[in-house]
């Protein structure tokens, strides 16, 4: 990771790390949620990771999990019909793009069935997703542009480290927490690194 060698390096986000956090968080909001679906693309190559990593973290909270995938923009109504009539009071969407692209119609959904709706970046929750808990995507996009900046200057790639996220975002949306009369625990507000009012 320090000195990656020949041609590659990059920034490298470890979704294994996350799934886990995301359903404490949940559970620190809306202690008594019992079923959490996980939103997942099943094209993703790293979604298995990801939701073995969450399926492990809920099992240790006693918090059941289903899994409804969507590879797509017309599958995300189908899946949400998959974890409503599994009872799911929350759901955690999966680290991909199509689900980010996706997040306004997910997190109208979400509130429509009034269901918690946790996601991966900041962006989610800034569309109307109850929380979210990730690494910054602007920091990663940053970073990116900063390793061209040099590579282009004449930087030799195997000679710059491998990023990794270092910090990570939790993002509560105060309106949408109203609109599910979920009261924050002060100490969870306390610990955002944003609250949407």
């Amino acid at each position: 990771m320090s000195r990656p060698g020949r041609h590659v390096t990059g920034i490298l986000f470890n979704q294994k790390v996350l799934g886990a956090k995301r359903v404490e968080l949940l559970r620190e909001i809306a202690p008594t949620i019992s079923r959490v679906a996980l939103l997942m693309n099943p094209t993703n190559p790293n979604v298995k990771i990801e939701e073995a990593d969450a399926v492990a973290g809920a099992k240790k909270l006693g918090v059941e999990t289903i899994t409804v995938n969507a590879s797509n923009a017309s599958e995300i109504e189908p899946a949400f019909e998959q974890l409503l009539s599994a009872k799911a009071q929350a759901l955690i969407t999966g680290t991909d793009p199509i689900l980010l692209d996706r997040r306004e119609a997910i997190a109208s959904l979400a509130l429509k069935h009034k269901v918690l709706a946790m996601g991966f970046v900041q962006q989610i929750s800034v569309a109307g997703g109850l929380l979210s808990y990730g690494p910054s995507i602007s920091w990663m996009y940053r970073q990116a542009g900063d390793y061209i900046a040099q590579i282009l200057k004449g930087a030799d790639p195997a000679e710059m480290p491998v990023l990794q996220p270092t910090h990570f975002e939790l993002v509560i949306n105060l309106k949408t927490a109203n609109a599910l009369d979920l009261t924050v625990p002060p100490t969870l507000l306390a610990r955002a690194d944003q609250v949407i009012e």
